[in-house]
């Protein structure tokens, strides 16, 4: 035998309670009859306490009685046939009367008792308990109809009543045997004092009937039929990546429903637990899925953690002063002070050193507790051993659950690293002593990116989420958008990251979607947008979303992104940029950002600052991680100028290879831009600042390839002119170079802290030699790689290799 409880949302519609009544047909004709225990139609409840409070305050509360009839009378009309309607319209009309008439009284004496309240709200229950009992009746033959007052016995705590389960047992077996084989319906809930006084159960009730008829009947298991698909790794309105769990243990169960899990209510698991009685949580909507088992012999779990579990809305006290150091029985008089005073504490930490303690109460608990305190404390406080109690609201808890965090080293770090890369500071920590739980206070507006990262972190077979704002569509931004669009599933396969791109911004528009922006469409999508481009307000709005493993992306070449930059790392986002100017204006701003990332735990990469897709920064780090010591670095870092001189042979003028690397697209719309050799030494400079060398750009010396009266040239056309003119210089170098048997190279070199950038000519001894097109390659000589040096070579300009080392740094930023 089973006991089945249905929720508010399983009876709260015509469509709901169909499904609920074939539910029940599948279940009497596979396990025969069950006991089933009902919540009230969703929504009454409040609207019952709303009707006791209009009625106490002296106003109208005509039209939410009339409401309350019509949902049921709505149900008997749709789902009963007319020969059996009438008896139960009768009934419910007895219901709304006896309502109307404890209403007026309410009314009357401008005064709402706890006793009163709970016998408001009892007609929700009996309400759908008696309509869904005869609805059933017309498909499975006789049903009997329960007033759990009748069965369940508590104390006159109202509105939280205490149950006697001896005598309650007593009278739910005996009830049970009367009607044995019978279909019976129980209102949840509810029950009654020793004078037989309407006692409710607390928030959850229902779930607490089931289980406590469940428990006196010895069933085989007890099921929680609900509108979720059982208990939830997090809150799914928050983390969209949250999935159902196949099974918990009784303790983990509680430990995720004591913090915020409210699938199912924390003491509904005692009676189950003492008689070892499965609970299972199915959902009414998808009734195929298998949902949660609750049980004391669960299946040994490959998972660290079972599940991460929230309360929204806490506020802490603390507590603080020399008094307290020492003092027996202080927290004892402390604690116990707040308990006479039904103050529930929801979590409680306390220093070594016995100087403080600080505590968790819900915030309308808040200022009752300061008040007590100070009162208890008096003379304390007035000796100045212990300072005046101090409120902090708008916090939440976050709190990891699951038995084999006892046995598993490094679960606390995991947890930390998440909080604390995403900049989430913790107020307070508790853990208990059995390890099935570890609890954090942090702030409110940072909830929903915690739960995120902290998923994440804990959940490695999902996906994990980069949340990517870009700057910048030109040519770059661009073919990244393609990239990201073209690889989006293979990412997610093999890397197990997801790339969602939140906000992108040009110089005109920007335009923002908290779930990604669809990459098929995003030109439209940004040219439709209303909304003007900022900076500051898309960086603003990028804090103001507080998304967990935020992405900056700057794929502009303007110096007012960098200004942002320290701002972004304060904010706990990292940062992929393929602009130079941050890295190799001074010195102290280059520290500056490394500072900033490091201090808050968040990535800054730059690869494509000095070889476009080619891996050099990335070498450069990798040996000397592992110890290598740098000797020398030589490199081409201009894929412009690198064209150029690949192709300055034979009888080709220069001024001839300048115009085709102009038309290829590899040159800046003024060619000087590149042959100046400011671009190259950009590069060279970052390079050296990452060598660990500290200089500044007037530090580096620079080889002009131009005759100075092509330098100063008014216009390009001039600038071509003054090329043609100077012709026989070009060929000098070039004849002289082919004399010797070698070629021309414009080279950076790095070697004991000077960086100098020089035209020379190399034979086929050097790396350098053999290069073609418009390759970068670039020469580590170190301790390891002294006789050969370690030599990188590749594409070194264009958007798609640019924009794949871009991509490649927001993956690393999800590594």
């Amino acid at each position: 035998m089973k006991v089945l409880k249905f929720g508010g949302t399983s009876v709260g519609s015509v469509k709901s309670i169909g499904t609920l009544i074939d539910i029940l047909k599948s279940e009497v004709t596979t396990n025969g009859n069950p006991v089933v225990v009902l919540s009230a139609m969703g929504g009454v409840t409040n609207l019952l306490s709303a009707m006791a409070s209009k009625a106490a305050a002296g106003d109208d509360f005509s039209t939410y009685l009339t409401e309350l009839q019509s949902r049921h009378f709505e149900v008997v009309k749709t789902l009963l046939d007319v020969p059996r309607q009438n008896p139960v319209y009768t009934q419910l009309k007895i219901y709304f009367n006896d309502l109307e008439d404890i209403l007026q009284g309410i009314a009357i004496l401008s005064e709402l008792t706890p006793r009163i309240n709970d016998l408001v709200l009892s007609y929700g229950e009996r309400c759908s308990a008696l309509l869904v009992s005869k609805i059933a009746e017309q498909h499975l033959g006789e049903t009997v109809f329960a007033d759990a007052t009748a069965l369940i016995k508590t104390d006159s705590s109202y509105g939280q009543a205490y149950v006697n389960t001896e005598l309650t047992d007593i009278l739910v077996q005996d009830f049970y045997a009367k009607h044995k084989g019978k279909l019976i319906f129980v209102t949840g809930f509810i029950a009654s004092n020793n004078e037989g006084r309407v006692t409710t159960l607390g928030r959850g009730g229902s779930d607490y009937t089931a289980a406590i008829i469940g428990a006196a009947l010895h069933c085989e298991e007890i099921v929680i039929w609900t509108d979720v698909n059982g208990m939830m790794t997090a809150d799914p309105k928050m983390v969209k990546k949250a999935f159902p769990l196949k099974e918990l243990s009784y303790t983990e169960a509680m430990e995720l429903s004591y913090f915020g899990a409210k699938v199912i209510y924390p003491p509904t698991m005692i009676p189950a637990f003492m008689k070892k009685i499965p609970i299972v949580i199915r959902n009414t909507f998808e009734p195929l899925f298998e949902g949660t088992v609750i049980r004391h012999d669960c299946h040994e779990s490959t998972q660290n953690i079972k599940g991460i579990s929230s309360i929204n809305e806490i506020s802490i006290l603390n507590l603080q002063g020399s008094g307290m150091v020492g003092k027996a029985g202080f927290s004892g008089r402390l604690f116990s002070l707040l308990a006479r005073e039904q103050i529930n504490i929801i979590l409680i930490t306390q220093s070594s050193s016995e100087h403080s303690i600080t505590f968790a109460v819900k915030p309308a608990d808040a200022l009752s507790a300061k008040r007590l305190i100070e009162q208890e404390f008096e003379l304390e406080l007035e000796a100045k051993k212990i300072d005046s109690p101090v409120i902090e609201d708008s916090l939440s808890i976050l709190a990891i659950v699951g038995e084999n965090m006892k046995q598993t080293p490094g679960i606390s770090g995991t947890l930390f690293h998440a909080l604390g890369r995403n900049g989430i500071n913790v107020r307070a920590i508790a853990q208990g002593s059995s390890e099935y739980n570890i609890s954090v206070i942090i702030s409110r507006h940072d909830l929903a990116k915690a739960l995120n990262a902290v998923h994440d972190a804990y959940y490695t077979d999902l996906k994990k989420t980069l949340n990517v704002f870009c700057l910048g569509t030109g040519n770059i931004g661009r073919t990244l958008f393609k990239q990201l669009q073209e690889h989006r599933e293979f990412l997610q396969l093999q890397n197990g990251i997801l790339v969602n791109v939140i906000g992108i911004s040009n110089s005109r528009k920007m335009v923002f979607n908290a779930a990604g922006l669809d990459l098929e469409n995003w030109k439209e999508t940004l040219d439709q947008s209303e909304e003007t481009a900022d900076l500051d307000l898309f960086i603003a709005r990028m804090k103001e979303m507080n998304l967990p493993n935020a992405v900056f992306v700057d794929n502009t070449a303007s110096t007012a992104p960098i200004s942002r930059y320290a701002d972004v790392f304060r904010s706990n986002v990292s940062v992929v940029t393929c602009n130079k100017i941050g890295n190799s204006s001074s010195y102290e701003q280059y520290k500056t950002f490394r500072d900033l990332a490091r201090k808050h735990g968040v990535d800054f990469y730059y690869e494509t600052n000095v070889g476009a897709g080619l891996p050099i920064i990335r070498t450069l780090k990798d040996l000397q991680l592992s110890g290598d010591r740098v000797i020398r670095i030589e490199a081409i870092l201009s894929g412009t100028i690198s064209f150029i001189f690949n192709n300055f042979k034979g009888d080709v003028k220069f001024h001839d290879v300048v115009k085709l690397a102009q038309e290829k697209g590899f040159t800046e719309p003024d060619p000087r831009d590149d042959l100046s050799g400011m671009d190259f030494m950009r590069k060279m400079l970052i390079l050296a600042r990452d060598a660990g060398h500290v200089l500044e750009q007037a530090d580096i010396q620079i080889q002009n390839i131009l005759p100075q009266s092509c330098l100063e040239a008014e216009t390009v056309a001039d600038f071509y002119a003054e090329l043609l003119a100077n012709n026989d210089y070009f060929e000098q170098i070039k004849q002289q170079a082919e004399a010797e048997g070698k070629v021309l190279r414009y080279i950076g070199k790095l070697e004991d802290g000077q960086v100098a950038i020089t035209l020379q000519m190399v034979d086929d001894a050097h790396p350098f030699y053999m290069l073609s097109g418009s390759d970068n390659i670039i020469s580590f000589t170190t301790e390891r790689y002294k006789e050969r040096p370690l030599v990188v070579k590749g594409p070194g300009a264009g958007a798609e290799v640019t924009a794949a080392g871009v991509f490649s740094d927001i993956v690393n930023v999800g590594a």
